[in-house]
């Protein structure tokens, strides 16, 4: 029964999908502890500094109105941008698109959202319902010029979105400059607390914690991709055009009217990121600089496997890696690069996915084959 099971793991393209994933991580965990080691750091120590940051485990001592439970929530604020730019990824990869703009998509909706609302005198009940109106209209808007510029002008999605990615980063930080910027903290003016996507400092059992609104339009979110990229006709022919482009036209996909369609989707989800991180885990936007969650999101969707729920888990371990990084700097005593390299081994290994795969598929026919002659010697015999 053991050995049924056992096959069966590896044999289940399901059960690879889930066996893949954490052998990245295990591998890459692995190939960190080797780096710590050889930089004279305990490894096991340094991986428990990553979850006392992130609010898994308890730290020894906590500032006045701090505990677990508020590196927590602040955890999950910062979770937030990372799924919904994590889909935004997911869902170009199902068209044949790569995203790679999705930062510059989060900066655009952050900026013009927070000009139009979160600068305003709006009630709170109506200002944030209309910073996710905006930050998805917007991000939608901005990616469906890059489905435009590629269907129209067969421009590859790549090259515009790092384009757009650069005229974003440089024109907002003109109009941050010369604007709108805070003259001593040299970023944009902090926005109005009616329209911030977190409610902070509120007083729960002697604490001040910050409470993530957004984190459960989330996780909606993660459902209503799914069952749209599975479940509708609209999904069924995203896949096709992804799958190839040449056999949708044959069955009579629109295939142009796709690849917008597509873009808009995932443009309209990095928006939701971006207002999610520019009016929810942070309150101001800093000049010249892209956030790095619309990067890391790939990563996050590789690690994945570009499946909804996948997205969830995978973005839960890059994002405890990346925020237990500050913690596990000052704690263990190294670079707060090190959580950098980790993510970057991550990405590597997941990467291999498909040539690890196909090892354990020829391992797996070499097995059987081997049983089939071992069986037939037997006949024989």
């Amino acid at each position: 029964m053991m050995r049924e099971n056992k096959k069966s793991l590896f044999n289940d393209p399901k059960k690879q999908n889930i066996l893949i994933p954490i052998l990245a991580i295990l591998l890459s965990l692995v190939a960190a502890a080797v780096i710590l080691l050889i930089l004279g750091k305990n490894p096991l120590s340094a991986f428990y500094n990553l979850l006392q940051g992130s609010g898994l485990a308890p730290k020894a001592r906590y500032a006045t109105g701090k505990s677990m439970v508020t590196d927590f929530t602040d955890f999950l604020n910062s979770l937030t941008p990372m799924i919904f730019a994590s889909l935004a990824v997911m869902v170009a990869l199902k068209g044949g698109l790569f995203n790679i703009g999705v930062s510059g998509q989060m900066l655009v909706a952050g900026f013009v959202t927070t000009i139009l609302i979160g600068y305003s005198d709006l009630n709170a009940f109506i200002a944030k319902p209309l910073v996710i109106i905006i930050g998805f209209v917007i991000g939608a808007l901005v990616g469906g010029l890059i489905g435009f510029l590629k269907y129209k002008f067969n421009i590859n999605e790549v090259v515009s979105s790092i384009m757009i990615n650069y005229i974003a980063q440089y024109v907002i930080s003109f109009f941050i400059n010369t604007k709108y910027v805070d003259p001593v903290s040299r970023q944009s003016k902090n926005i109005g607390p009616s329209a911030r996507l977190t409610l902070m400092n509120m007083k729960l059992g002697g604490f001040k914690i910050n409470i993530p609104l957004a984190i459960v339009l989330a996780l909606i979110t993660v459902f209503v991709i799914r069952f749209i990229i599975n479940k509708t006709v609209m999904g069924f022919e995203i896949k096709s055009v992804g799958s190839g482009i040449l056999s949708s036209k044959y069955i009579g996909i629109d295939v142009n009217r796709k690849i917008l369609q597509t873009m808009l989707i995932s443009g309209g989800l990095a928006g939701l990121a971006g207002v999610t991180y520019y009016l929810g885990f942070y309150s101001s936007i800093r000049p010249n600089v892209l956030p790095s969650v619309g990067f890391d999101a790939i990563a996050v969707c590789l690690l994945g496997n570009s499946s909804s729920i996948g997205i969830v888990f995978a973005s839960f371990i890059i994002n405890l890696i990346s925020e237990g990084g500050n913690y596990m700097s000052s704690q263990a005593g190294v670079d707060r690069e090190i959580s950098a390299v980790i993510t970057g081994l991550i990405l590597l290994f997941s990467a291999c996915g498909a040539y690890i795969k196909y090892k354990l598929n020829d391992v797996n026919k070499e097995k059987q084959n081997r049983k089939i002659l071992e069986e037939k010697e037997g006949e024989n015999a």
